[in-house]
């Protein structure tokens, strides 16, 4: 069950991403649309205690994981990928507080349209966004969805991509890979170059300046997107003027102090990471593979970059390395941690304050790379 929300903070629209698994509020959350007070400020403050796994939270951070941990989910690490599937989600939270607390919402600033185009020995969808404001052509974002290459979905992460297109004034191609483990590495991997590709192609017909192209990922979309740039370099195609990488999966070593400290952190842990691992992937040695590995691949020549890491997070050291990685092969990297915030934050930007300052911070960065 999947609703998208539109919604406003301060002078930028940004869309919440949505995707309710519970089927009893399709009717009640469908197609809400409500105008936005940009200039209330709600004070969220949690129930209880910070929890043992994240002593340095934030109080609206916590209080986030304390509706997600409400509703009474099974661990996605004992489910099958279709049941992980109908799990809430970190935005299912997000939307509970938003309505309780009475944070509007407002119509969005972009049209968005669907396109399904061929891959190798199958297709994927496309969900395009378009500024309703200008005549373009526009800077042109690619965009890749988190979920450990087998959870989640565009609306899922339908605030990020929106949010994109709404602060940057660009068009963005969320682009709706293939997931495991019906699909096995490297499907995600093909999929997402071959919607670059497509992008480069067809820039032109979206109101697009394909001189003008980047790539943002999230958790795993962010190791789909920094292995675009890589593969764009080897087969001597247009190179992205600029790659965003949020949280990215870098390296397959779950013994990080990250991993370690947060072993047991919400709503991403030690535990999860190894199950999607063991379900994109057709033996744990491909755990090895460079695409996998981004810190022991080739980065020489990939374009300038932007890291978002988030401190309560087992992925906190993969940002860090795959950082310190890239500025060793002489690439410019602009890199931000937000204190007391854990995975997922990114898009909660209406009830946490970390997730704004970030949307804000990638949209600044993606303005000067385009210029």
């Amino acid at each position: 069950m999947k609703n998208q929300f539109k919604i406003s903070v301060g002078l930028c629209t940004l869309a919440l991403m949505v995707a309710s698994c519970n089927s009893n509020r399709t009717n009640q959350l469908k197609n809400d649309t409500l105008s936005a007070d940009s200039t209330k400020t709600v004070d969220l403050k949690p129930n209880g205690p910070a929890p043992e796994w994240g002593k340095t939270i934030k109080p609206e951070m916590q209080a986030v994981i304390e509706k997600l941990e409400s509703y009474g989910d099974r661990p996605i690490e004992t489910l099958s990928a279709t049941e992980a599937r109908k799990n809430h989600s970190p935005t299912d939270a997000v939307m509970d507080l938003m309505r309780a607390n009475q944070i509007k919402m407002t119509a969005a600033k972009v049209d968005t349209i669907g396109k399904n185009i061929d891959v190798s020995n199958g297709k994927i969808h496309l969900r395009i966004y378009t500024p309703k404001i200008g005549n373009g052509p526009f800077p042109l974002i690619v965009y890749y969805h988190g979920g450990g290459f087998v959870i989640a979905d565009l609306d899922v992460y339908n605030a990020s991509a929106q949010g994109l297109a709404e602060q940057v004034g660009a068009v963005v191609i969320s682009v709706a890979y293939r997931l495991a483990p019906e699909n096995k590495f490297p499907t995600a991997h093909n999929d997402a170059y071959a919607a670059y590709e497509w992008a480069i192609k067809n820039a032109s017909s979206l109101k697009a300046d394909p001189a003008k192209i980047a790539v943002v990922g999230e958790s795993a979309g962010g190791n789909l997107a920094a292995n675009v740039s890589i593969m764009a370099r080897n087969k001597h195609i247009m190179l992205p003027v600029h790659q965003v990488l949020i949280y990215p999966v870098a390296q397959a070593d779950m013994n990080t102090q990250s991993y370690l400290n947060y072993a047991k952190a919400k709503p991403l842990n030690k535990a999860m990471m190894g199950w999607f691992v063991e379900k994109y992937l057709n033996n744990m040695a491909e755990a090895k593979d460079p695409r996998i590995s981004l810190i022991h691949a080739d980065l020489k020549g990939l374009p300038p970059t932007t890291i978002v890491t988030a401190e309560i997070d087992p992925l906190n050291n993969d940002g860090v390395q795959l950082k310190d990685k890239l500025i060793e092969a002489k690439v410019k990297v602009d890199s931000k941690n937000y204190d007391g915030v854990t995975h997922e934050f990114y898009g909660m930007a209406t009830v946490v304050p970390e997730a704004k300052d970030a949307q804000a911070y990638v949209a600044d960065q993606l303005k000067k790379a385009f210029k």
